[in-house]
């Protein structure tokens, strides 16, 4: 052998190429009742695309297309406060979630170069095993 190949003709008729089929609707009769369904109870637009099956941009998208009402949130969530308000430098040892109410930092005096007190320190940091002398 020369190292070339040939392809060799065949007697067998190609397949036939199959058309595929129209994409589905995204938007079908159901799926825009029930936009306009969990529209009107106040559901979220993220919360109604997951439910529906489409992206939350979507439901934006047909809201507006459709000429459902707008809704306006008038009362505003109370502000979070910042767990950052600190006055020179403290132990940054969270205490609790970050989603709840009470979350904040330790607050104590850190240790010279390390952001935690102490105590916090002591939990953080694994101090190295000692090496064993070597026998002789």
């Amino acid at each position: 052998m020369d190292g070339s190949w040939t392809l060799e003709p065949s007697d067998a008729l190609p397949a036939p190429i199959e058309t595929p089929a129209p994409p589905e609707p995204t938007w079908t009769a159901e799926r825009i009742e029930q936009l306009t369904r969990l529209w009107e109870e106040g559901v979220t637009t993220a919360e109604i695309g997951r439910r529906i099956g489409v992206s939350k941009n979507a439901v934006i998208g047909k809201v507006h297309r459709i000429g459902l009402t707008p809704r306006v949130i008038t009362e505003k969530p109370p502000p979070r406060r910042n767990v950052f308000d600190f006055a020179g430098p403290v132990c940054m040892w969270p205490i609790g979630h970050p989603s709840d109410d009470d979350f904040h930092f330790c607050g104590e005096r850190p240790m010279g170069g390390k952001p935690y007190c102490e105590h916090h320190a002591a939990m953080a940091y694994i101090r190295p095993k000692e090496a064993k002398p070597e026998a002789a």
